[in-house]
């Protein structure tokens, strides 16, 4: 595995805010912004693909950039050419500011980030759409998050399968049945993600899954179980530890506990593959 090592480049992507309007749970209207990363040399000449980075529980869109060395991986990794350059969007799921009280309300969480895939289709996406060069279609999207946000791209992948075609889901399992649903109820997890998406006429060529987590990392215990029970479904999931084979991936690394500032090294290993064609 390619760890991500911190050193400057000249070659900078920038930073700025995108503003929209959307909706709350009670159809109050309620203003909104995401955090852009543009790369090195952005041109509105050119059609960019798209990565939208969820936050975790608590946190915010300014939450990965402040918790992490993500701009920097990204930086790099197009200075040095690893992969093609694409715009990564930095969103938040909560419609208010949370009340952090100690404890996790899992069905107020598991809430939150089901009622934001309707803004994701409605309101995020389309503002992105309309303001930056982007290739505007499910191929050249790919979604991925920690922790709350790893499960928010479960519930992507359930509710937007028709606009995103690459889901990496970071520290964070799927809540369909309830929270921690991944560990706690295995089996119909895994064959709910099955059955939903071949209702929806989506095979195994669709789509890709991206996941990762660590071993110390709180959310190995029930991320993993999912991810094995998937595996069993050979007809939709292929599992492989290549990347240029198969639509399911696991990756599991030593020495990383529920953090930032470690999750993001999966964000940086997976770059490469994260857009298959060749943009530009």
């Amino acid at each position: 595995m390619n760890l991500h090592r911190y050193h400057d480049v000249n070659r900078r992507g920038t930073i700025e805010r995108i503003f929209y309007t959307t909706k709350d749970q009670q159809g109050m209207e309620t203003a909104k912004y995401a955090n852009v990363y543009l790369p090195f040399g952005y041109s509105d000449q050119r059609r960019y693909p798209v990565l939208y980075l969820i936050h975790g529980g608590g946190g915010n869109p300014d939450a990965w950039l402040d918790c992490s060395m993500i701009k920097n991986a990204l930086d790099t990794s197009f200075a040095e050419e690893r992969c093609q350059p694409f715009i990564t969007v930095f969103p938040g799921f909560y419609n208010h500011d949370p009340i952090r009280t100690g404890r996790v309300d899992e069905e107020a969480e598991r809430g939150h980030v089901l009622f934001f895939q309707q803004e994701l289709r409605k309101d995020l996406i389309p503002a992105v759409d309309q303001r930056y060069a982007t290739e505007a279609s499910r191929e050249s999207r790919a979604i991925g998050g920690f922790s709350m946000g790893g499960v928010t791209t479960w519930f992507a992948f359930l509710e937007n399968l028709d606009q995103f075609s690459v889901f990496m889901p970071l520290s964070g399992d799927c809540w369909q049945f309830g929270g921690l649903g991944g560990g706690k109820q295995t089996e119909k997890t895994a064959r709910y993600l099955h059955d939903h998406t071949m209702e929806q006429d989506y095979g195994r060529d669709d789509f890709r899954i991206l996941a990762g987590t660590g071993y110390e990392d709180i959310a190995f215990p029930n991320l993993t179980p999912q991810i094995e029970a998937m595996k069993e479904d050979t007809d939709l999931f292929v599992f492989s530890e290549k990347m240029e084979e198969g639509n399911l991936h696991y990756v599991v690394m030593e020495d990383a506990p529920h953090m930032y500032e470690k999750v993001y090294q999966h964000i940086y290993n997976y770059m490469p593959t994260l857009f298959r064609e060749n943009h530009g």
